[in-house]
């Protein structure tokens, strides 16, 4: 048996090379074995930082006999789905149409062409509590695919039929109103846990991209998502040592957290403390929230040369066994005997972005220029390394290497929008430039892919403003499984989504109006729907929030980016759309690169000066922090 899995950038595929399972990794290589045997794959789909996915590798594919088992009967297939999104997105939809029980770890058995036709999560290995024995679910697909073929191709037809249907599906609709906003904010306040915070029962996520869009609304959804980020705060779900939120509760309490912390996660949530706390009157408590979340970004997961890591794993090594959580249920003394959990070392391009993103918006309102170090740094680290010469990107690499699994959507909106937002936090513009070019990309892939394409089914290539700059991943396409992108957002907001929010930011900066309506157009895609289903398109809805508000754009040009008499400060304490802090020298480069909004801006007699604008008209410029408060009012 080969040990394909042993030099996999992927710490989650290495950690099960010496399986007795024959794995193979995603690729064309394990499609054909099955074929040339005509044997059924086994696809395994999760993660490094996975619970349950360490459960099902110490009790199942462990086992000798599960081995053997699958080695015989069939090809196994193991996928990260943090490094092949698109895989995983793509088989959790075909897994919806067998189990309401959808997670990881994810298991699919399809046909040698890559058609699923049964899946379902975790199989122990023995029959418990309703789940059936691993080595028993196994026996049955066997058998149904030595005795019962035609029924399994069937059910394999129905399902691709299915997902192509919903994939073609149009949700289209103009972008809502005010009203239609403040209507989603109200059944959001409905679902809210009014004891505990949050929405629904359990189990309980943080929803990140929910509070952004609260956020971004009026005073009722700023104060629902103020409410609701106090109090998981002060809940299990965040840790109170090394600070950061786990990935979620198994309770309506918040308590008994799948510990996991994950990159993702955290930068949202800094992202809306961030946000909520741009207001003169912003509660206390975001700041240590924001300084905790900081600090386990920056300390846990920043990685050496820049960057940070995708998760931080639940388990550790305690008196010999593998403990969930337990590391994380003592005090900071008890930790100090420990080795921490380990880390998923991998750079994902798309979470960098999230983290870049909001880290510098961090360090502008919390006022912390190390963070703002630590974010240039990871920018610098994916220009160099995971954008290529010819503006491909890179979707995941370790230690320097590169994966070789295709770049997302999300890859190159998550990037642009940190990118952007970190030329706003530093004055520098080559952020801005560097996102305004992957933007292009991905609308010019989405442009190219519309005049090859042409089939007015397709809804790959019907109208769809932004594609991945790479195309899907080509052994799912090769095999008729490259759906579009689902659009709801769960814990992420969708690469769509991302890209839109970036092309905002570059519209507000005076890029161009076709940026705005770019925003707009795939907003669009999801507008009939998202108003209604709230919490499954926080992140979209968040967009359409900021694209209905009044553009407030604030630039404040000082002589020494080093040196404050307050008016920078006072800036990051209001609520605008777009804020920059730019020296003479930095406008006027912005200004050069085709960002409209910094042409003629310049100090007034020496002193820092302030140019509060609303959809590119200004006021008079203002040079101290009282006055730059009066014409808030009035702007």
């Amino acid at each position: 048996m080969g040990n394909r899995l042993a030099h996999a950038l992927s710490p989650y595929l290495r950690a099960h090379a010496d399986n007795p399972v024959d794995w193979y990794p995603w690729g064309e290589e394990a499609f054909d074995e099955a074929l040339r045997r005509e044997v059924p794959v086994l696809i395994s789909i999760g993660y490094a930082t996975c619970h349950w996915c360490h459960v099902m590798a110490r009790e199942s594919f462990s086992d000798p006999a599960v081995g053997a088992a699958v080695n015989s009967r069939f090809v196994a297939i193991k996928v990260d789905r943090e490094e092949h999104p698109e895989v995983d997105a793509s088989y959790l939809a075909a897994a919806s149409a067998f189990t309401r029980q959808l997670g990881w770890p994810l298991t699919v058995f399809a046909r040698p062409d890559g058609r699923p036709f049964y899946a379902g999560t975790y199989f122990p290995p023995r029959a418990v509590q309703g789940m059936p024995a691993f080595t028993d679910v196994l026996d049955a697909v066997d058998e149904a695919w030595r005795e019962r073929r035609s029924d399994l191709d069937r059910t394999a037809a129905a399902v691709a039929d299915a997902l192509g249907a919903a994939s073609a599906a149009r949700l289209t609709g103009d972008l809502p109103a005010r009203t239609e906003l403040d209507r989603a904010v109200e059944l959001l306040a409905a679902d809210e846990d009014a004891v505990h915070g949050g929405f629904g029962g359990a189990p309980k996520f943080p929803v990140a991209p929910v509070l952004d869009f609260l956020a971004a609304s009026g005073p009722d959804g700023r104060a629902l998502a103020t409410r609701t980020l106090h109090r998981m705060g002060a809940s299990p779900l965040r840790d109170p040592v090394e600070g950061g939120f786990f990935r979620y509760a198994t309770r309506a309490d918040w308590s008994e957290p799948h510990y996991e912390r994950m990159l993702t996660d955290n930068a949202l949530l800094l992202g809306v403390a961030a946000e909520l706390a741009s207001s003169e009157d912003a509660p206390a408590f975001l700041e240590p929230l924001a300084h905790g979340i900081v600090g386990f970004v920056t300390e846990r997961l920043q990685v050496p040369g820049g960057g940070f890591a995708s998760a931080q794993d639940s388990e550790s090594t305690i008196d010999g066994r593998r403990d969930e959580g337990g590391y994380y249920r003592r005090d900071a003394a008890g930790r100090a005997e420990l080795e921490p959990p380990a880390i998923d070392a991998k750079l994902l391009t798309g979470w960098n972005g999230l983290a870049i993103g909001a880290l510098a918006r961090a360090a502008v309102v919390f006022d912390q220029p190390a963070v703002l170090d630590a974010a240039r740094r990871a920018a610098d680290r994916m220009l160099a390394d995971h954008v290529g010469s010819d503006g491909t990107l890179v979707r995941a690499s370790l230690d320097g290497v590169p994966s070789t699994a295709p770049a997302t959507l999300e890859d190159t909106g998550m990037l642009a929008g940190g990118l952007v937002r970190l030329a706003l936090a530093t004055g520098e513009v080559r952020y801005a430039i560097a996102a305004r070019d992957l933007v292009d990309a991905a609308s010019a892939a989405a442009n190219a892919r519309q005049d090859i394409g042409g089939d007015p089914e397709d809804a790959n290539a019907a109208g769809v403003p932004f594609a991945a700059p790479g195309g899907a991943d080509p052994v799912l396409a090769a095999r008729g499984l490259g759906f579009a992108d689902d659009p709801s957002e769960g814990a992420t907001p969708s690469g769509a989504t991302a890209c839109a929010d970036a092309a905002r930011l570059l519209a507000a900066l005076g890029a161009g109006d076709r940026y705005r309506e770019l925003a707009g157009a795939t907003l669009r895609q999801v507008a009939g729907i998202a108003p209604a289903r709230p919490i499954a398109f926080g992140g979209a809805l968040a967009v359409m929030a900021r694209l209905e508000a009044p553009l407030t754009q604030l630039v404040v040009v000082v002589p020494d980016r080093s040196a404050d008499d307050g008016l920078a400060t006072a800036a990051h304490r209001l609520a605008t759309s777009v804020t920059a802090i730019v020296t003479p020298t930095q406008a006027e480069r912005f200004a050069d690169a085709g960002f409209e909004l910094f042409a003629g801006r310049g100090l007034r007699d020496g002193a820092a000066a302030a140019y509060l604008c609303r959809s590119f008209v200004c006021a008079l410029p203002v040079t101290d922090a009282d006055a730059l408060r009066e014409v808030a009012e009035q702007v």
